[in-house]
């Protein structure tokens, strides 16, 4: 029997020679002080292997979105990458996890959240991945702060079909 090697995410960097690709990630947090783990979330990023922070949206407060709990402190960051787009899943799960980030049940309150919205152009349709993520559409507290940073990855018709949405821009 063959054995296949686990790797682990520290080795899961990308080739040197690999393009970077431009990616979007969703922040949130609902749990504890929520403004500073976003805060400190997106530092974190900026900081993950072969990857470089392009832009990172205002914070913004919402309501829970399908859930309950106190309010959310979301934003969204572009980053320039050679990660590949399970490396880069593999980092943020790391750093929610590292935030104490728990699973109880779906929609469950968090103390930090990380969705990647966009990886360049791809479209991806994995068992634990679908990119791009198959429910920003319906978010303000996704496309707002998206559209601060990158308005052309969306259109007008987008931003007014969750006009109605309560969202608060903090900082």
């Amino acid at each position: 029997m063959r054995r296949r090697k686990i790797r682990s995410p520290d080795t899961l960097v990308a080739n040197p020679e690999r393009p970077e690709v431009l990616a979007y990630v969703a922040l949130g947090a609902n749990l504890g002080d929520a403004q500073a783990s976003v805060l400190a979330a997106i530092q974190a990023i900026a900081r993950l292997p072969d990857t470089r922070l392009i832009a990172s949206s205002s914070l913004y407060r919402t309501a829970p979105f399908a859930a309950t709990g106190p309010d959310f402190v979301n934003a969204v960051v572009a980053i320039s990458t050679r990660l590949n787009v399970h490396a880069l899943l593999s980092h943020l799960q790391q750093l929610e996890t590292g935030a104490g980030r728990r699973r109880p049940y779906r929609n469950a309150p968090r103390t930090l959240d990380l969705d990647i919205l966009l990886y360049g152009d791809a479209g991806i349709a994995s068992p634990t991945l679908q990119v791009p993520h198959p429910r920003m559409g319906g978010r303000a507290f996704v496309l707002v702060p998206l559209a601060e940073i990158a308005p052309d990855k969306m259109s007008g018709a987008e931003l007014g079909a969750v006009a109605s949405q309560e969202i608060e821009r903090l900082v």
